[in-house]
Parts: structure tokens; C-alpha cells; sequence
């Protein structure tokens, strides 16, 4: 059985996650209590649903925080667990609740959506350091379908390494493990025939090789990234996100998140991102 958990901040778009994973055949249950989640599994066995999505998060209240040790027992089991975590900035998430009118699942007791969220955060907290995360502050509900179907898709026995582009502009991912600033080097914006490529294209990619800083800066993160992926490696660590940020997201980060995706696929299971480019 391949079971994928999906949990986060509510508003970062758990129920579109979800609803991606019905559509792909899996068996979908959300907002299930994390005491149900071993029956439920143990009456599904033998039952033909061999991909299972269940969505847990503060609706559950306090008993979520036993997610790392159920998933830590299920995996004991030989169950394939992958553990998916959606957060947002603050004040996306607060924009989302005022434009929707919903009221926050934690707003009892007279909290406001703001203190609703920060009281989120420090109850999944756990939860988020050991899942794979995606910040969707800045994605589209198609981007974040896309995104998911290819998570879910990946071999869980590897890590995968996530080259994940993105603009300053937007703010730094909060699903980043390490970040890289490359607005330092010259910017192809300021580039009249330039300007409305990006850093997928060849033209882009033959500017910021003149430059001699660029091929520096390349070398000095590629070999941070091979220094130190074998001890994430022995780690058994499923994901490490690496985010490269320029102005605007749309040249710089691009060409590096491209170009370090190559050099490294061809030794390891590599995905790359775009946030401000599709």
C-alpha cells in the first residue's frame, strides 16, 4: 500500500492536494482523527485500494501531534508513507480567509485569524520538520496540481534533490532548505532583447556565461551541494530543496536552478521548480 498524508496550515490548499490525489485514483479521506488512521488502513487491507490520501491537521487538535510516531510505525509495516506539509506567508493565508469569509478552524475563544495561524503553526510544527514542504504563498491551484502529481510520483527510496527557482521580489520560500542569492551577478532584465526571456533560454544562458562571476558563483554552490547531499543522504532524508533567488525570479535563479538540475540528474533523483515563471 502507498499512503501519502497530507497536512498544513489551513487555507495553504490541503483540500486541492486532496482532491488531485481522488482524481488519480487514490482513496481519499480528509480531516480523518489520528487515531482512525491504523483501523482505517487495517480495513482497507485486501480491500483492492492500494493508494490511500488522507488530509490531518489542527482540526484534530492536539492528538495531530502523534503523526511522526504513526507514520514512523506504519513504515515499520512496510507501508510506502509519503508525508506531505502545505504552508503560505501569513499574510497570504489572511488575504485567503478574508476573500473566502471563512472563519480560521482555530478562531474559537476570540482569536483572531492572525493569532489563529501562529497558534497553527507552533501545534504542526513537528509535523512540517519532517515532511516534505511546499510553500504555496505564490503558486496558482494549477501549479500546485502539478506540483503534487509529480511528488507523488517520485521513488520514495531516493532522495530527491529540488532545484527550486524564485524571486526576491516574492519573498524567500519557506520550503527552502538552503538558499542561494545570484542577484549579485548581472541582470539580463537591463537587457532590451533580453527582458521578456527567461533563463531557460539560450540566449539568457550565453549572457550570464560571459560573465565571469557567474561561472564562480556556479562552481562555489555546486560544490556545497556535492559536498554535503551524502550526509543528507545517510540522513534518510526524502527531500532537500534548494531555492536560488534573483530580482524577479525570471532570468538568474532560472539559468542556475536549470543548470545545477543537469549536472546533478545524471547521479540522482532530480526535480526543479519555477515559482515565478510557468
Amino acid at each position: 500500500m502507498r499512503l501519502v498524508l497530507i497536512s498544513g496550515l489551513s487555507g495553504s490548499g490541503k483540500s486541492v492536494a486532496l482532491n488531485v490525489l481522488e482524481d488519480s485514483g487514490h482513496y481519499c479521506v480528509d480531516n480523518l482523527p489520528v487515531a482512525l488512521v491504523m483501523p482505517l488502513l487495517e480495513s482497507l487491507a485486501g480491500s483492492g485500494h492500494e493508494h490511500v490520501a488522507l488530509s490531518m491537521d489542527a482540526r484534530s487538535g492536539a492528538s495531530v501531534r502523534q503523526l511522526p510516531q504513526i507514520i514512523a510505525a506504519l513504515k515499520q509495516k512496510g507501508v510506502d508513507v509519503r508525508l506531505l506539509f502545505l504552508e503560505a506567508k501569513d499574510e497570504t493565508l489572511i488575504k485567503r480567509f478574508s476573500e473566502t469569509r471563512r472563519r480560521h478552524p482555530l478562531s474559537k475563544g476570540g482569536l483572531t485569524v492572525a493569532e489563529s495561524i501562529a497558534r497553527e503553526r507552533e501545534l504542526l510544527g513537528d509535523i512540517g520538520e519532517s515532511a516534505h514542504r511546499i510553500d504555496t504563498s505564490e503558486l496558482s491551484p494549477n501549479t500546485l496540481r502539478s506540483w503534487i502529481k509529480n511528488l507523488v510520483d517520485v521513488d520514495q527510496s531516493r532522495l530527491t534533490l529540488l532545484f527550486e527557482s524564485f524571486g526576491f521580489k516574492q519573498g524567500v520560500p519557506l520550503d527552502a532548505d538552503f538558499v542561494f542569492d545570484v542577484r549579485c551577478l548581472p541582470n539580463p532584465y537591463y537587457e532590451p532583447a533580453l527582458r521578456e526571456l527567461t533563463g531557460r533560454d539560450a540566449a539568457v544562458a550565453a549572457f550570464l556565461e560571459a560573465n565571469e562571476a557567474t561561472q564562480d558563483m556556479y562552481r562555489d554552490i555546486h560544490a556545497f551541494i556535492a559536498t554535503w547531499l551524502p550526509a543528507f543522504v545517510r540522513e534518510n532524508r526524502s527531500y532537500l530543496t534548494i531555492a536560488i533567488g534573483c530580482t524577479g525570479g525570471q532570468h538568474r535563479s532560472v539559468y542556475f536552478a536549470e543548470r545545477l538540475g543537469a549536472a546533478f540528474s545524471a547521479d540522482n533523483q532530480v526535480m526543479i521548480r519555477h515559482r515565478q515563471i510557468r
